[in-house]
């Protein structure tokens, strides 16, 4: 019986394969342009006949046509154009998260000390700090997605769209690395570093994650913090002609929408932009854990939601209350919200 299914299952395979181009054969070798020959990054050789470059399709699945706005068409496997924005420069950038709490102290402290080396091995070469920095800021929003998303299936509940927000936090983050990858060509030893710092970091912010969450949104809003500085730093030796501001990569036009004349400093600026808003959601979701059990268990707060229907400001639980009576679960009123956020 076993011979039987494992002779099928063998037939089956090469059956398949044979059908999508002969012999037993991966899932890269049965992409439907897979006949042509491949002339490196993934694209192939021109058509003779359509005399333009195919890109080829790793899961063996031709991609629809896709078109920009313009007509002219989508040339990205890595992102499409429903994953585009125009990035939120308004954002406040000077925002901080003043430590009180031991956590907070403990997460701002660690975050300062690990900027030392950083600051030493690149000083003031920051594209290639920013090459490293979005290898490391690219680990804690996989992490925390996946271990939210196997607690969500063990616990059989929802996770708030917690799930959804740190997946596109690390997905983003990676948008930013395949830009700064365009920009700055990595060396072998700073390819080596990279290699070393994130199997480090990744485990090592894994068991954080496990101990405490709470800990480790607070690390990630301190290290968007310090990234935030550093990108500032980057367009001052920009700004002051230290580092010439090139054309913007093809990718980053396209990723966050900008003008085709756009340059090195927008591309930096809406990065910038981006490191921001994690700062704030990471920060909330730290103060989310803090205060999760009250806020699940609560009566008080329910009879706030109700009472204040009209309430004049929200607090940190997006409930409506009266400025003059604070939240019982927040300790604070609307009027102190900054410092969380």
């Amino acid at each position: 019986m076993k011979r039987f299914v494992g002779g099928s299952l063998m037939r089956g395979v090469v059956n398949g394969c044979n059908r999508s181009g002969g012999g037993i054969c991966g899932s890269r070798m049965m992409s439907s342009v897979a006949e042509k020959k491949e002339i490196g990054n993934g694209v192939e050789a021109k058509n003779e006949e359509k005399e333009k470059a195919v890109v080829s399709s790793y899961w063996g699945i031709s991609r629809t046509n896709i078109k920009r706005q313009d007509g002219t068409e989508w040339p990205w496997n890595c992102f499409m154009p429903r994953d585009t924005y125009e990035a939120d420069l308004s954002i406040d950038l000077t925002k901080h998260h003043a430590p009180k709490v031991f956590l907070d102290k403990f997460a701002y402290r660690t975050v300062k000390l690990l900027r030392i080396p950083t600051d030493l091995f690149f000083r003031r070469r920051y594209g290639c700090r920013a090459m490293m920095l979005e290898t490391v800021a690219a680990v804690p929003g996989m992490v925390g997605g996946m271990l939210l998303h196997l607690r969500s299936l063990r616990k059989f509940e929802q996770s708030g769209g917690w799930i959804k927000a740190l997946l596109e936090e690390a997905e983003n983050e990676r948008m930013h690395l395949m830009t700064m990858v365009e920009l700055v060509k990595p060396k072998w030893y700073e390819r080596l570093l990279v290699l070393t710092v994130q199997g480090v970091f990744f485990n090592a912010f894994f068991a954080v994650y496990l101990l405490s969450p709470k800990l480790a949104h607070r690390v990630v809003g301190y290290l968007e913090e310090e990234a935030i500085h550093s990108y500032t730093e980057y367009l001052k030796d920009i700004n002051s002609g230290a580092i010439e501001n090139v054309s913007a990569p093809a990718i980053a036009i396209d990723y966050w929408r900008l003008p085709k004349d756009a340059t090195l400093k927008d591309v930096i600026t809406v990065i910038r932009a981006d490191e921001a808003h994690h700062r704030d959601v990471n920060h909330f979701a730290a103060h989310c854990i803090e205060y999760k059990d009250r806020l699940d268990n609560s009566l008080w707060h329910f009879l706030l939601s109700q009472v204040w229907v009209e309430g004049e400001a929200e607090c940190m639980c997006n409930l409506p209350i009266n400025k003059n009576i604070p939240c019982n679960l927040c300790a604070e009123s609307a009027n102190h919200l900054d410092q969380y956020v």
